[in-house]
């Protein structure tokens, strides 16, 4: 493999391209190593060697990355997943075809620029797709995206290769070649990027880790009150049975604990309470529209002025 290209293209890298790399891999890596496995191998008798043996690795997402390319200047908007087949190392052809027919009715202006995978450095295989690939764009690109956490890199983890032909041996082969690239960004992407960065509070916690200890109270104080109704109710059973001696204290307290439950049984109450759920809806349902409303218009104001500011510069428009 080459140092660097001698191509003389510029490449152009959204964050959106690289967000939807890293999402594709989390969910493979999700769906196939999930959380429960770990905790049943800690509850085996060999929890010790469970814990010590590394996780197995996530298997490699394909996908293709969709842009233009003006002059010498290659810029990657979007991208999306393709379906792999690891005994042949190949992709799925109808699949690519369909995916690239519903593409180009949404942007006809987007051109499919080559492929993507995740893993530490291009493989051998990867040439098959490449190849493969070429009767779509003579000379695609590959997007490689390394998942591996490394705190030492201060580099985005994501590396552009290119294809070039080189005599080895006396043989004329395809090898892939790095480029450099640069992340391009538009206001409306750097207004949804700010977004996501600000999503996590300052002290560390999430608001789904709130969410879930506020559930977990509830969850708590139910299960303590079905427990005592339980009890109450083996009880009750216990000495109509006449298992246990009847203590007339107690089934006063009992009893008039349920002649409170009389009086929301009549249809008065019914009406009343259908009717002020009903009003508490509508209120509900009121301020969700207002809120939705008011979230669109911010939406669509950001937008026509991310899309005005390009049209100045003379440039295309912003790709959602």
């Amino acid at each position: 493999m080459a140092s660097s290209s001698s191509s003389g293209l510029t490449f152009k890298l959204h964050p959106l391209v690289i967000v939807n790399i890293s999402d594709h891999y989390t969910r493979v890596k999700s769906q196939m190593h999930p959380p429960t496995a770990a905790h049943a191998n800690n509850n085996n008798g060999n929890g010790a060697d469970a814990a010590t043996s590394p996780p197995p690795p996530a298997s490699r997402v394909y996908g293709c990355v969709i842009g233009v390319q003006r002059g010498r200047t290659v810029e990657i908007f979007n991208s999306f997943e393709l379906l792999y087949d690891p005994s042949t190392h190949s992709l799925d052809r109808s699949f690519l075809e369909k995916k690239q027919e519903l593409y180009k009715k949404v942007f006809p202006h987007f051109y499919i620029l080559g492929w993507y995978s995740t893993g530490s450095d291009a493989q051998e295989s990867d040439m098959h797709i490449h190849k493969a690939l070429m009767d779509i764009n003579e000379s695609p690109v590959y997007v490689l995206l390394n998942p591996s956490i490394n705190h030492a890199q201060k580099d985005l983890p994501v590396t552009i290769f290119e294809s070039e032909l080189h005599v080895i041996d006396g043989i004329p082969q395809l090898i892939f070649v790095r480029s450099s690239y640069t992340i391009e960004t538009v206001e409306a992407e750097r207004i949804s990027v700010d977004h996501v960065a600000h999503l996590k509070p300052s002290d560390g916690g999430s608001a789904a880790t709130q969410l879930a200890a506020h559930l977990t109270g509830i969850h708590s104080a139910i299960k303590m009150l079905n427990s005592r109704i339980r009890v109450l109710h083996h009880y009750l059973l216990a000495m109509q049975k006449g298992d246990i001696p009847c203590e007339n204290s107690l089934l006063r307290q009992v009893s008039s604990l349920l002649r409170r439950l009389p009086a929301i049984e009549s249809e008065k109450f019914q009406d009343d309470f259908l009717m002020e759920y009903n009003d508490t809806l509508l209120i509900t349902y009121l301020a969700m529209f207002t809120n939705c409303s008011s979230t669109m218009n911010e939406l669509v104001d950001k937008f026509n002025t991310a899309y005005d500011r390009h049209s100045r510069r003379g440039g295309r428009t912003a790709f959602m």
